[in-house]
């Protein structure tokens, strides 16, 4: 029997963030959670690229282009929608959400979901580094531990 089991292991992977830069002061905070945990998995800061985009809509075409780049093994994507009192919430939500599960399923490299989509400030920045944590903590380990499943299933071949 084969059972594969994503670790926390330190690896030689080139990693892949983008980051909306609408709702700053919740994304910043995602960013650094994603950071500071990706230093503790051993990835180097010269393996970490950043890409800084406009806001949530922008995330899954820059996701794209990363991730066709042959730079990076897996990408994280961070951004912040907070509700407001238009359907804008919901059109956003959707057309990130619809991208980046597209581009993790079809793409060339595993992409893991750090866009809150929360009712209010306060909930997004329990997400942020507060008492709910931290996305962008739990994307970096998430997908390192994506990227060994993966190593251990191409081991498989042959």
């Amino acid at each position: 029997m084969n059972n594969f089991t994503g670790k926390l292991i330190s690896q030689h992977k080139r990693i892949g963030i983008v980051v909306a830069q609408f709702n700053e002061l919740v994304t910043s905070r995602l960013l650094e959670g994603c950071l500071s945990q990706l230093a503790l998995l051993g990835i180097p800061d010269a393996a970490i690229t950043i890409v800084h985009v406009p806001g949530a809509i922008e995330i899954p075409r820059e996701v794209k282009l990363l991730g066709d780049s042959n730079q990076v093994d897996g990408i994280i994507a961070l951004g912040a929608v907070i509700r407001g009192e238009t359907a804008h919430f919901d059109y956003v939500c959707q057309a990130a959400t619809t991208g980046l599960s597209s581009l993790t399923l079809n793409g060339p490299v595993p992409v893991m979901f750090g866009v809150l989509t929360t009712d209010n400030t306060e909930q997004a920045l329990a997400r942020a580094g507060g008492k709910a944590g931290n996305k962008g903590s739990e994307c970096a380990s998430g997908l390192m531990q994506v990227l060994t499943v993966e190593s251990q299933i191409a081991g498989m071949k042959g």
